[in-house]
């Protein structure tokens, strides 16, 4: 099932970026940024070859975390149940996921394991799950974590692996959406917040989290993304107001 959503949610924003650039670049984080078809296709590739060679130890993974416990069949959850331990998962799995990118983002680990990740400085839907093999199975443990602590019923389990996978495809799209749920969800980073995280690269020591911004608010790790913000604000001000004294000029001359 995660592997028709992988395939196809993160299709719609290639293809306008592939064949209508033009009407992309203005949602574009990094408008100078463009992928062509190869380097989709080489994204995508990758991406399965590695999550196919992982398949047995995941497999192992899921299993180990309560799988034969969890009930299968009738009656199913209720709508409140499942929205509860889905935000349950989404908040622990966040927090693991913090440290284990701050590990990630040391020298050691970063040369060997997280370069791969980075290699997409303007990241795409696809890059959600280009990286290395052991990165896999590390963030596995992460969103494993919550199942494992609050176990559930096998339907909001896959229903909990395809949210997962859609935000993640959402946070690396690079895309700023008008409708994006950064408006709709309290402390959501989007895509915006990891964009720059991508942009800054191995040097980067903001934005880990890779959903929510409480972490990196808490520990002090968007102190650098906020001095970002703040600058390019500064930036279309001053820009603004040039084009409102050009205007007023050009009236002058009338």
């Amino acid at each position: 099932m995660t592997m028709v959503v992988y395939t196809l949610a993160p299709l719609p924003l290639a293809l306008l970026e592939l064949r209508t650039p033009a009407a992309a670049a203005p949602y574009k984080l990094q408008p100078r940024a463009r992928h062509s078809l190869a380097v989709f296709l080489r994204c995508y590739v990758e991406s399965v070859r590695v999550l196919l060679l992982l398949g047995p130890c995941l497999l192992v993974s899921y299993t180990d975390t309560k799988i034969m416990e969890m009930p299968t069949g009738l009656p199913l959850p209720s709508m409140g149940e499942v929205a509860a331990q889905l935000a349950v998962y989404f908040l622990v799995e966040d927090y693991i996921n913090y440290w284990i990118h701050r590990l990630l983002h040391t020298k050691w680990c970063y040369d060997k394991i997280h370069s791969v990740h980075h290699e997409f400085t303007a990241p795409m839907g696809y890059a959600v799950w280009y990286d290395h093999w052991a990165e896999k199975l590390l963030l596995s443990v992460a969103s494993l974590a919550g199942p494992a602590i609050v176990p559930c019923h096998i339907t909001t389990l896959w229903l909990w692996f395809v949210a997962r996978l859609l935000v993640g495809i959402n946070i690396h799209s690079g895309f700023k959406l008008p409708f994006g749920l950064a408006k709709f969800i309290p402390f959501y980073g989007g895509a915006e917040q990891h964009d720059y995280h991508h942009y800054v690269g191995g040097q980067s020591q903001s934005n880990f989290a890779p959903v929510f911004t409480y972490c990196d608010y808490i520990y002090g790790t968007d102190k650098g993304y906020r001095y970002h913000k703040a600058t390019q604000a500064k930036v279309t001000s001053v820009s603004h107001l040039l084009k409102m004294g050009q205007r007023f000029d050009d009236d002058d001359g009338f």
